[in-house]
């Protein structure tokens, strides 16, 4: 038999926490469910064999044990409950009563030693980063990272770590995202691939909040502790681009350009083109201004946005929303724009910190 009591707000957020974590289908009815561990406290974990999620809460345990819940039953109890005291016990034929006020429940759990248990992280090396800082890193990377299950190492984000910096680098083949930003500690340098849906994961559990990340590097898999939550990750084995020697570094045109100025005009050329639709956002760069025009079967839209230059007339293609992308996570309210050639990449930088954030994204080749 397992009993306890805990609060209805700590259970529901460790509930959500360690439930993104599961498998949404399994042929392992278990890694559709959260591991309830009742010792000191309380625990629940999610996995789904390739990420796992661990998050911690005081209780009152009055008799240990361990049970796993289906997720999305347990989940949707538990967030109709009133706020309350929780009181769960478990028999041991794994029939579960759940109360909170005057509400009752009644489910069946299964047996702890179905659910496998979470990877073992043995700390090769380490590194700290405050939760604030690493969640906009995560962000600003992190939608260039490659969805082609054909190159497995780019489906992941590469950290590099070099006199107490943490530089996080994301390729998809058509586009590059890279964030440097300094950190608390590291014990030397290291470099190594997390998988981007790891990533998105550890985003939304960080807060805004000046509070660290220890991040833990084993042989083949990664430990990301934020507070009472620990997520666990495998490592991506593969060579990662080169990304110094891939971004250009002869640019002769730069321009620079209001985010927000240059985001509304790619929005309104936009509106001729979509997924059946498809068509480049041509841009002719001049002094001071730079014409953006989208032709498809729809329609033609045209616009004009200030800058600040010259863009010597240089003419160039984009896919529309690899440039939107860009802009909504710079992190800056003013970029400058690198350009060489026509079919040469495009590399964005922050007009304010150009060593902070950087962007490059290939052209698409214009027709006459």
């Amino acid at each position: 038999m397992i009993s306890f009591c805990c609060e209805k707000a700590l259970l529901q957020n460790a509930v959500a926490l360690a439930a993104r974590a599961v498998s949404p289908k399994s042929s392992i009815p278990a890694l559709e469910g959260l591991l309830l561990q009742a010792d000191d406290g309380l625990t629940l974990s999610g996995f789904n064999m390739s990420t796992g999620i661990r998050s911690s809460f005081p209780a009152d345990v009055r008799q240990p044990g361990r049970v796993v819940f289906s997720a999305r039953l347990f989940g949707d109890i538990v967030r109709r409950m009133p706020d309350d005291m929780v009181n769960v016990e478990v028999q041991d034929n794994l029939t579960v009563r759940l109360q909170c006020g005057d509400a009752d429940f009644e489910i069946s759990g299964m047996d702890a030693a179905d659910f496998p248990e979470l990877p073992v992280v043995e700390e090769e090396n380490s590194l700290t980063i405050r939760q604030d800082l690493f969640r906009a890193m995560i962000d600003q990377t992190v939608f260039s990272v490659s969805t082609n299950e054909a190159r497995p190492i780019h489906t992941g984000a590469l950290f590099e770590t070099e006199n107490g910096r943490l530089t996080m680098v994301a390729v998809d083949g058509f586009r590059l995202a890279l964030r440097r930003e300094e950190l608390v500690s590291a014990n030397g340098a290291m470099s190594f691939v997390t998988p981007g849906p790891a990533l998105n994961e550890v985003k939304n559990i960080c807060a805004d909040t000046d509070e660290t990340v220890q991040i833990t590097l084993g042989k083949r898999h990664i430990l990301f502790e934020i507070g009472d939550t620990e997520l666990i990750c495998r490592r991506l084995d593969g060579e990662f681009l080169n990304y110094r020697t891939a971004i250009p570094r002869e640019n002769p045109i730069r321009v620079s350009v209001a985010c927000r100025d240059l985001l509304n005009s790619l929005d309104r050329v936009s509106v001729v083109i979509s997924e059946k639709l498809k068509a480049p956002v041509r841009c002719r760069f001049e002094q001071n201004r730079v014409f953006l025009s989208a032709r498809t079967g729809s329609g033609e839209a045209r616009d004009v946005c200030p800058i600040d230059g010259d863009g010597k007339n240089l003419e160039i293609g984009f896919n529309n929303r690899y440039l939107i992308d860009a802009l909504r996570h710079a992190p800056a309210d003013a970029v400058q724009i690198q350009l060489n050639t026509g079919v040469s990449p495009a590399v964005i930088v922050p007009t304010d910190d150009a060593d902070n954030f950087l962007y490059m994204v290939l052209p698409v080749r214009l027709r006459a």
